[in-house]
């Protein structure tokens, strides 16, 4: 029964991982290509489509990382496993503090509409996501690590 949550748990955060990557250095290069009105439509539809998705996505992978860490508490790998939950935890507050105020601004941008200092508040969140991008690759990387 812990193989299988190990497993679940390892697959559940890597489609997370592969999400948010795909975020930093696929979608939003694309959208920054676009004509700008285009890329701010796209960036905010993209707020609003993940920024309902994401949120339990993260949850529940930090539920499902903390239910491997008690349920194998005496194995070899849990300190891996344990890190990886303080990592997620990381991942959550920043984006409750940091990335969701400007991404709960942005969803609601058009063309029309969008603040002066748009620009910059777009630049902010790309910095910040890159940092929690590598937050969670870490995690990832850690619950990878620990059933060997």
């Amino acid at each position: 029964m812990l193989n299988a949550l190990e497993v679940f748990t390892i697959v559940f955060v890597g489609l997370m991982v592969g999400v948010e990557f795909s975020v930093a250095f696929v979608i939003n290069p694309i959208l920054d290509a676009l004509p700008e009105e285009s890329g701010v439509l796209g960036r905010a539809h993209g707020a609003r489509m993940l920024g309902a998705l994401m949120p339990a996505w993260y949850i529940a992978s930090l539920v499902l990382t903390a239910v491997w860490a008690v349920a194998g508490w005496h194995d070899a790998g849990t300190g891996l496993v344990v890190l990886a939950a303080g990592l997620l935890i990381v991942s959550v507050i920043m984006s409750l503090l940091l990335l969701v105020p400007i991404n709960n601004r942005g969803r609601t941008w058009t063309p029309e509409n969008r603040p002066e200092d748009w620009k910059e508040q777009k630049n902010r969140w790309d910095r910040l996501h890159y940092v929690r991008v590598a937050v969670i690759i870490a995690a990832f990387t850690l619950l990878a690590a620990a059933p060997a």
